[in-house]
């Protein structure tokens, strides 16, 4: 080899050297630059590969009623799930996991082969199904301990609450309003594995702890919403109404006592009931409120000066004005009477000119508003409904008219009694409080939450004059049938119209809304019977009875004194309401007084239509009863067999009765124990069937 290519070669392995060092040199760069600002990363990549995590859920937090009873819980429920690298053989494995989780097994085979560290199987398994899969031993099967949603009272305040799914996570109510605050953080139990994926025997086991969701503690008492609860379900039946709605609310703090729906359901199985029944359609739906909006328009009247409680009005019957007309509901008016009274009578002309003409409807709107139709209260609860108020017209105008006995007006429930509260406590409108506090497991308060004014839309002189007038609606008028003696009721009935594809059908909601005591409110209720099919469908003998019921017992838990006008009346003669149904309406009244009744008036015509309560109810000596009226003699009702209800429930009962065209009339709950008219008998179509329901070795929470 000569010079030359001596020189060449040492020249190559010197450049391939240099290629190699500047190789190196980038390598141990690059390896540098990968440990010190992304070795965090690879770490974790690491352990993840040689580590097994399995997620450890937290308890979901517990929701109290006010006087910290428990509402919802979390009980520990065991689950099934697997590590798909640890199963040996999928196919068998799915074939006998497949009956004892009650699933497909191609199902179950899918969720086997997929590519996951862990993939859960049943999330809620009863401890046989539990002991069965740990007897099969099968690799890569693995059983834990999972907080599940438990409800131990059933239905109770459900349309409140809401539910958690099963997995935990709120999806309506206050579940799912509250879902950040409930769910707390979840932990992490992490197993050691080997390059094969499969757990290592005595390997390293690390475990990050969850922590658990805050509480909360509800506004709402559990025994009023009992209360509420068995009262709107018996009114519901009674009516033969699709559907109840029942608001209670501390009129002094804006305090959700108790809310409900009926049909409900029960969250522990709310995949077993349609979702509809889901809703809390106290806050969420909408209706024209009917004769009970007259109590807004009359207070505003008294608020700005139209009118005073001895103004005078005369009935016109028929009042053509606004370009339309406004009959009232008797057949021959109510002829000259004071403002009480026109309240009294519910009188629609009345309340109309009140609204439209001496109110007006610019500023009418504007204590509509203040009263806080037409927007949202700020409740905490999801899906709050706004109502509807119509814009004002800048003259009188038939819409304004029909406002004023509320037809052309929408509102929610809950708007209408708040609005009823704010008149109940001197004028203070408050935002609805459904949450008082919430706590940490320990008890700790970490926020809580005081009554919240709104804004004062009534002066006090104002409303205390308003209550008297109301209290005369049930003293004296309509509402004779929601008083409570000694309690002092005040309130206002109403036989709402239901408008459904831009018209009104011929069903009502029968509505109450009242207070008590008159003198020092202590609760204010809300009563809506949705379409009634019973007759006659009006509020005052329907929505207000539930009331009286609901009133007596919560203030008598709450222990408020009863206060007697007159001395405590003593026990009187019994006496039993004669059948007067198509009487002529003189020979109907001449029954009743001569059975020692006193009698009151509902509509206008010839022939006796009802009396309420009921024929066959037994009442004291002097009760005033209430004495509808039709114009035309009826036909003769048909004669029916009275089937056998004892045993069923409640609600079975009411429609094994409405199937053979016959109302109930409940006495206690529970099952059905006895009932009179006896079954077999034959009594006509339209005829009431009392029926006594227990529940031996229960009682109310």
């Amino acid at each position: 080899m000569n010079r030359f290519s001596k020189l060449a070669v040492q020249r190559r392995i010197a450049a391939l050297f240099v290629a190699v060092s500047v190789l190196t040199l980038l390598l141990l760069l690059r390896l540098a630059y990968l440990q010190l600002w992304h070795g965090d990363r690879f770490l974790d990549m690491a352990l993840a590969q040689r580590f097994s995590p399995v997620p450890l859920l937290p308890d979901r937090g517990t929701i109290y009623d006010r006087n910290m009873v428990p509402l919802a819980t979390s009980i520990s429920a065991e689950a099934v799930y697997a590590v798909p690298v640890e199963v040996e053989d999928p196919v068998r494995t799915a074939h006998e996991l497949a009956p004892l989780l009650d699933v497909d097994a191609d199902w179950l085979l899918s969720r086997l082969e997929q590519n996951v560290r862990t993939v859960w199987l049943r999330l809620k398994v009863d401890p046989e199904t539990a002991r069965a899969v740990r007897a099969r031993a099968l690799p890569g099967i693995y059983i834990t301990e999972r907080p599940q949603r438990f409800y131990p009272h059933g239905k109770l305040a459900a349309n409140v609450l809401g539910f958690a799914g099963i997995d935990n996570q709120g999806l309506e109510g206050l579940e799912a309003y509250y879902e950040n605050v409930l769910k707390g953080t979840e932990g992490m139990l992490v197993r050691e594995r080997d390059a094969t994926g499969r757990s290592i025997p005595d390997g390293l086991e690390r475990r990050i702890e969850p922590t658990d969701g805050l509480d909360i503690v509800l506004t709402v008492d559990h025994v009023i919403q009992y209360i509420v609860e068995r009262e709107l379900e018996r009114g519901v039946l009674e009516s033969q109404a699709e559907m109840g709605i029942f608001v209670a609310v501390d009129p002094k703090t804006g305090d959700i006592l108790a809310m409900a729906t009926y049909p409900s359901f029960d969250p522990n199985h709310f995949s077993d009931y349609p979702p509809e029944l889901w809703k809390n359609r106290a806050v969420t739906d909408q209706f024209e409120p009917g004769s009970t909006f007259k109590v807004i328009t009359g207070s505003v009247a008294l608020e700005v000066g139209a009118a005073t409680l001895a103004s005078t009005y005369v009935d016109p019957v028929r009042l053509e004005r606004w370009g339309g007309v406004v009959n009232c509901w008797r057949a021959g008016g109510h002829g000259e009477q004071t403002f009480v009274e026109a309240l009294e009578n519910s009188c629609n002309p009345v309340f109309a000119v009140m609204s439209a003409d001496e109110i007006g409807p610019a500023r009418f709107y504007e204590y509509i508003r203040a009263f806080g139709f037409g927007g949202r209260l700020g409740i905490d609860f999801p899906g709050e409904g706004t109502g509807l108020v119509p814009r004002p017209t800048p003259n009188p105008s038939l819409q304004w008219a029909n406002v004023g006995f509320g037809q052309g007006i929408a509102v929610t429930p809950l708007q209408m009694a708040m609005a009823v509260a704010a008149i109940a406590n001197g004028g203070t409108l408050y935002k609805p409080r459904l949450v008082k506090e919430i706590r940490t497991k320990d008890g700790d308060i970490v926020e809580a939450r005081a009554p919240e004014i709104i804004r004062q839309v009534l002066s006090r002189q104002t409303a205390q004059e308003f209550i008297s007038a109301m209290r005369s609606v049930v003293a004296n008028g309509s509402g004779t049938r929601a008083d409570v003696p000694g309690y002092r009721v005040a309130g206002k009935t109403g036989t709402a119209q239901i408008p459904e594809h831009g018209r009104y059908i011929d069903l009502n909601m029968a509505t109450f809304v009242g207070f008590a005591p008159a003198d020092d409110p202590a609760i204010v209720g809300v009563v809506m019977l949705y379409k009634v099919h019973a007759q006659p469908s009006w509020g005052g003998t329907w929505a207000a009875p539930v009331f009286g019921r609901v009133v007596e017992e919560a203030l008598e838990y709450m222990g408020i004194p009863r206060r007697y006008e007159t001395p405590e009346p003593v026990p009187k003669e019994k006496v039993v309401i004669p059948n007067i149904r198509n009487l002529p309406a003189e020979e109907a009244e001449e029954r009743l007084a001569a059975a020692g009744l006193k009698v009151a008036h509902e509509g206008y015509g010839s022939y006796a239509l009802d009396v309420i309560p009921v024929p066959g109810t037994v009442v004291d000596k002097g009760t005033t009863v209430l004495l509808v009226f039709h114009e035309e003699e009826l036909p003769e009702p048909t004669i029916v067999t009275v089937p056998d209800v004892t045993g069923l429930s409640m609600r079975d009962a009411a429609f094994a009765l409405q199937e053979k065209g016959l109302r109930i009339r409940i006495q206690g709950t529970g099952v059905a124990t006895s009932q009179f008219p006896a079954p077999g008998e034959r009594t006509p179509s339209g005829s009431v069937v009392e029926v006594q329901f227990s529940s031996p070795g229960t009682s109310a929470p």
